[in-house]
């Protein structure tokens, strides 16, 4: 009785490993890498004076004893290599220095981490990878919300980097 129990087994086993085709239950498994991830380096320089165009309010909605955030105009396109530069003024401007009623600037590339600005500088971004890009800038008040006022103090640009 051991022995056809045991016949039968092994028959079982080998039918269950045999297929129609070679290698029928073989699973390949391939290790892919993530794709590069993006590292910006960024360097604050004193910013020159922004030369701050009214028309840039025209149409536009907005408290006019509030601060209002005016995001510099950026290229579309830049080659691989190349900084980003950020520049912006804060018309009314707030208090951006002490500890009380302070008002910060802040950035974020790609819905990354943000990024503190702190006072009127220009950030210079290396190290951008190809391909689309946002960047956000947003003025933000001492309860540490952005500082709403009408269409202005949130902005978000978009760029192209190529190689």
């Amino acid at each position: 009785m051991k022995l056809i129990l045991i016949v039968v087994t092994a028959v079982l086993m080998c039918a269950g490993c045999s297929g129609n085709g070679d290698d029928a239950h073989t699973t390949a498994t391939t290790v892919v890498s993530p794709p590069p991830r993006q590292v910006l380096r960024a360097e604050f320089r004193d910013a020159p004076d922004y030369p701050f165009d009214s028309r840039v309010l025209n149409g536009k909605t907005y408290e006019k004893a509030k601060p209002i955030l005016i995001f510099g105009p950026l290229d579309s396109t830049y080659r691989e290599g190349e900084p980003v530069v950020i520049y912006f003024t804060v018309v009314h401007p707030p208090p951006m220095t002490g500890d009380e009623d302070k008002y910060r600037v802040r950035y974020m590339v790609d819905d990354d981490d943000m990024q503190w600005i702190e006072g009127e500088k220009q950030v210079w971004l290396w190290g951008w990878l190809p391909g689309k890009h946002t960047i956000r800038l947003e003025l933000v008040g001492p309860d540490g919300w952005p500082a709403r006022n009408g269409d202005f103090n949130i902005e978000t640009r978009e760029i192209t980097i190529v190689k």
